[in-house]
C-alpha cells in the first residue's frame, strides 16, 4: 500500500509516517519508481508506535523495544539487559511524575472551575481535600 493509505487506514500523518521511518521504527520497501510500499503488518505497527509515544515514550525507547512487539498490545522480551530494564524502570518513574503533575493540574482546574460557576465555596477533590475560593 502507499502512505496516503496508510496515513488513512492508521488516523497518522503522511509527514509522521516519514519521521517513524527516519527514526528507524517502520521500514517500507522502495517500488522501481522510488515510492514507498507499506507491507499490512505495519498498520498495527503504525498504532502500536502512537499508543507508545502516547504513553509518552521516546522514538530511542520504542526503536529498542519494538522488535519485541508480536502484535498489537502484547510484548515479548524473553532476554532484557539490565541496560534495558533500567531505562524502562527510569521511564515508568517519569511517566508516574508526570501523571501526578497533571491529576495536580487536573484538580486545580476543575476546583477554578467549580469557585467560578459559583457551584458552591470549594471543591472535594475525591480524596478528602477541599479547595476554598
Amino acid at each position: 500500500m502507499r502512505i496516503g493509505e496508510l496515513s488513512e487506514r492508521t488516523g497518522i500523518p503522511r509527514r509522521l509516517l516519514r519521521y517513524y521511518e527516519e527514526q528507524g521504527l517502520i521500514t517500507p520497501e522502495r517500488c522501481e519508481n522510488g515510492y514507498r510500499s507499506y507491507d499490512e503488518r505495519l498498520v498495527d505497527r503504525v498504532q502500536q508506535i502512537r499508543g507508545l509515544l502516547d504513553a509518552g515514550l521516546p522514538t530511542r525507547i520504542i526503536k529498542q523495544i519494538l522488535p519485541c512487539l508480536d502484535g498489537p498490545g502484547t510484548i515479548h522480551f524473553p532476554d532484557p539487559t539490565p541496560e534495558m530494564l533500567t531505562t524502562l524502570e527510569l521511564e515508568l518513574d517519569r511517566m508516574t511524575r508526570r501523571i501526578d503533575c497533571l491529576a495536580r493540574n487536573r484538580d486545580a482546574i476543575a476546583a477554578y472551575l467549580q469557585v467560578v460557576r459559583g457551584d458552591g465555596d470549594g471543591r472535594s477533590m475525591g480524596d478528602g481535600r477541599s479547595v476554598e475560593a
